[in-house]
């Protein structure tokens, strides 16, 4: 999962979404896959939704990403329990543990670029 925004790391979120994955449909296998699906889909989303925080003034970006974040991570634990697989461990969580166990052991919490990648256009939401 991605970071949670910080003031440390809202710059990167809000310059480098260029250059940080998306997932469209033809990166998963036609079947098998419906859980990374679930997960592409949240990061699609969120990216979508940090793009609108970034245009938005200074004082109001940190907030609106932070409120995103929650947003798009909440979605994703609804579309995990609407399957018949396992949820997502964090989904089981509730308030701020849930928050918290997102939050942790992450690849990349600086959002940093994914070297010689350019994101495709996704729809945004």
């Amino acid at each position: 999962p991605p970071a949670s925004p910080t003031t440390l790391n809202l710059g990167a979120i809000c310059q480098k979404g260029h250059c940080r994955p998306r997932y469209l449909a033809s990166f998963f296998p036609r079947s098998g896959a419906s859980h990374f699906r679930r997960r592409g889909k949240a990061i699609n989303r969120l990216e979508s939704w940090y793009s609108l925080c970034c245009g938005k003034p200074e004082a109001q970006k940190l907030c609106c990403a932070q409120q995103a974040w929650k947003l798009a991570l909440s979605q994703f634990c609804v579309e995990e329990f609407s399957t018949k697989t396992l949820a997502y461990e964090c989904c089981e969580f509730k308030g701020d543990a849930r928050w918290s166990c997102f939050d942790s052991e992450l690849p990349n919490p600086d959002y940093s670029c994914v070297q010689g990648y350019t994101a495709p256009a996704v729809l945004s939401e």
